[in-house]
């Protein structure tokens, strides 16, 4: 497809998503005209793409103007952005408070990403007071909108008792419903339990899919903990975790600058 737009010429938010993926140069140029444009989809897309460096130099200290200015003009995913590089340092000097504070936002307004980070703060206490029942709430209400992550660590609360009833078959229903959704560590724990219950040829298959979708720190640590298992077939599997987190140290270690990530596809 061919993308030839003239300076006056302005898309919308799925249009510009739509070009990122065809031409991320020409899509720049576009999604710079469209925020200029008041258009607030792209304000938020702008902020991602400087983040990323898709299209464009990476900025990170620019994308977060972006983010600001969306945020300010109502948009909930550029406020979990604004909070990741406040959380993180990215192209600004790390402040959990406010990360805190625009992953609150968010939440407010529905984002289930929103929730899910307003909730991980909440539950180590970093920037906002130590409350893991409210982390719990928070992760609840993403789940219920379908986050998998989410989905995995209200399972993990119901499987430990922590901050509501021990419940176990709701537990592993937490988890297959997260690995079905695409968290590698919803993957893991749903693996777990099938391991636990016997069913090592299904665990494996789940097994490997985190293995495909995790990241370092995942499999520097399940690889040990699958170390620890019963069954021979899933104690091999950690070697090709460790081999894998190897892999992934050697490359980040090649790559400048952060990948962000609570975009609306998973990281």
């Amino acid at each position: 497809m061919s993308w030839n737009l003239r300076r006056e010429e302005v898309l919308d938010g799925d249009q510009l998503r739509a070009m990122l993926e065809d031409s991320p140069a020409s899509a720049a140029r576009a999604i710079l005209i469209a925020a200029q444009a008041q258009i607030v989809d792209a304000q938020a897309l702008l902020g991602q793409i400087l983040l990323d460096g898709t299209g464009i130099e990476r900025d990170p200290a620019l994308a977060l103007v972006w983010f600001q200015i969306a945020a300010r003009n109502g948009h909930a995913m550029a406020h979990n952005m604004a909070g990741r590089c406040y959380e993180h340092g990215w192209g600004c000097e790390a402040d959990a408070a406010k990360a805190a504070e625009h992953y609150r936002l968010a939440a407010e307004a529905g984002l289930d990403w929103g929730f899910y980070n307003y909730g991980n703060l909440l539950a180590t206490g970093r920037g906002v007071n130590k409350d893991q029942a409210r982390a719990l709430a928070c992760y609840r209400k993403a789940a219920d909108l379908g986050h998998a992550k989410s989905m995995n660590l209200v399972g993990r609360h119901m499987e430990e008792g922590l901050c509501c009833e021990q419940d176990l078959p709701a537990a592993h229903e937490w988890y297959r419903r997260s690995a079905q959704g695409g968290d590698f560590r919803g993957q893991f724990s749903y693996a777990s339990v099938l391991a636990d219950h016997g069913d090592v040829e299904e665990a494996i298959v789940w097994f490997n899919s985190a293995l495909e979708l995790g990241n370092l720190n995942f499999l520097q640590g399940s690889g040990e903990a699958l170390r620890l298992s019963s069954h021979a077939e899933i104690r091999a599997l950690a070697i090709d975790y460790c081999g894998k987190a190897a892999e992934l140290g050697s490359n980040e270690d090649k790559t400048p600058g952060p990948k962000s990530s609570n975009t609306p596809t998973p990281a």
